[in-house]
């Protein structure tokens, strides 16, 4: 059995807005949600920078008790996952729940309830860790929260792998379908990694840029003058259905998935292979799964972090898979808008994809003032470019040496 799988359902929570459209009209005016951090004191921190979601809240999703009883991260894939829900349409309290899901993945889950409760054992006892340590901390909790909003009962789990997190969760979702496993999936990542250990951790590995005193500006992928990648937080989520149901019901549907490809690296635990081979396996092979040319393809939404190697390594990856017509292509990096959402980061470029899908138009790279000559791709800098996309391809990478590719296309 391999059944058809559409997109009937999209919710995000950025920096830049928690309302999909008008994520999607801020990105193609090219502004950026990167700024001073407000949710931490960075007083003492070398990298003050980032995209946390400084002004948002659980009111009208959560009762006060029940998202006290969250994480942050899980908070904001619950939100963004209630935003997608109620943007397909779907009653579940009218389908089987056992032919509905849920897969959520997270790069490092409740780190922020994590550091609360190593400062109360070390300054207040054991006796004063709270009993609900476990519970907001771990991976699976945005999982398992929405699955419970929605006493769902089919295939339940999370996905850990670093920033490919949230696309290889919409992968297993989408193969989930494809056999008959279930006929919804409520699927993406979320993260909330903006404290001040996750700063701290990240600023010391030199991975962050320290851009301070430009941060609008400081994420800057595929740019000669790029100096890291800047931490942000929120949550992407989709809802993928079953086309036919989606079709009985009359859904609107945002794009058909078509392929799914992951691989690994094997070799460095955080810097991507050079010759971008683990990517371009991950690239290949969801062409494969889709019974796609290279060819067929019209726009990448790129890993492109911002990072000197990263960015390289990916455009040396697309060069090996789509040969000539990867100048073809346009190519272009949601992270130059909103920062790294880590895993949370392909479920929000899942969505930017899917709406660049249907309105025909390639989202920009901004801050690329000054290409890097071996990034020589046409990655759409500062301005979205008008084309018609039929197929679009969302690449994931993560540390690890995870990678992910979901290809998305028009429904026929």
């Amino acid at each position: 059995m391999s059944r058809r799988v559409v997109v009937t359902g999209l919710g995000a929570v950025t920096s830049l807005s928690c309302d999909v459209e008008d994520l999607w009209k801020r990105v193609l005016a090219g502004e950026s949600g990167v700024h001073l951090l407000r949710s931490i004191d960075t007083s003492d921190q070398k990298v003050r920078i980032g995209g946390d979601v400084y002004d948002w809240t659980t009111d009208g999703y959560l009762p006060k008790k029940e998202a006290n009883r969250l994480d942050r991260y899980a908070q904001l894939g619950v939100v963004a996952a209630v935003n997608a829900v109620r943007d397909s349409g779907i009653e579940f309290e009218k389908e089987d729940p056992f032919a509905c899901g849920v897969v959520i993945g997270s790069g490092v889950g409740g780190l922020s309830e994590m550091e609360a409760q190593v400062e109360r054992l070390l300054h207040k006892g054991p006796d004063k860790v709270s009993a609900f340590t476990i519970p907001k901390l771990m991976l699976n909790a945005a999982s398992g929260h929405v699955s419970i909003l929605y006493r769902l009962k089919g295939p339940n789990y999370s996905i850990a792998t670093a920033c490919a997190s949230a696309s290889n969760s919409i992968g297993s979702a989408f193969k989930l379908i494809q056999r008959g496993a279930a006929d919804v999936v409520i699927s993406g990542g979320c993260e909330a990694a903006c404290s001040r250990m996750g700063l701290s951790a990240f600023a010391n590995m030199r991975a962050l840029s320290e851009r301070n005193d430009d941060p609008p500006r400081a994420s800057r992928p595929f740019d000669k003058d790029r100096d890291g990648f800047v931490l942000s937080e929120g949550a992407g989520i989709v809802v993928l259905e079953e086309y036919e149901r989606a079709k009985a019901r009359g859904a609107k549907i945002y794009g058909e998935m078509l392929g799914y490809g992951a691989s690994g690296d094997g070799g460095h635990i955080t810097q991507p292979d050079p010759a971008g081979s683990g990517a371009a396996r991950a690239m290949s092979e969801a062409l494969k799964d889709a019974g796609a040319a290279p060819e067929d393809v019209d726009y990448i939404n790129a890993h492109g972090t911002s990072t000197p190697l990263g960015d390289r390594a990916e455009t040396v990856a697309i060069k090996s898979v789509f040969g000539p017509h990867a100048y073809d292509l346009c190519v272009s990096s949601t992270k130059s808008h909103l920062g790294h959402l880590l895993g949370a980061s392909g479920g929000v470029e899942a969505v930017v994809t899917l709406k660049a899908l249907g309105e025909g138009v390639c989202p920009p790279t901004i801050n690329l003032d000054t290409p890097d000559p071996d990034c020589d791709l046409n990655y759409a800098p500062n301005e979205p470019q008008e084309r018609p996309v039929r197929v679009a391809l969302s690449n994931s990478f993560g540390f690890g040496g995870h990678n992910a590719s979901l290809l998305f296309g028009r429904v026929k």
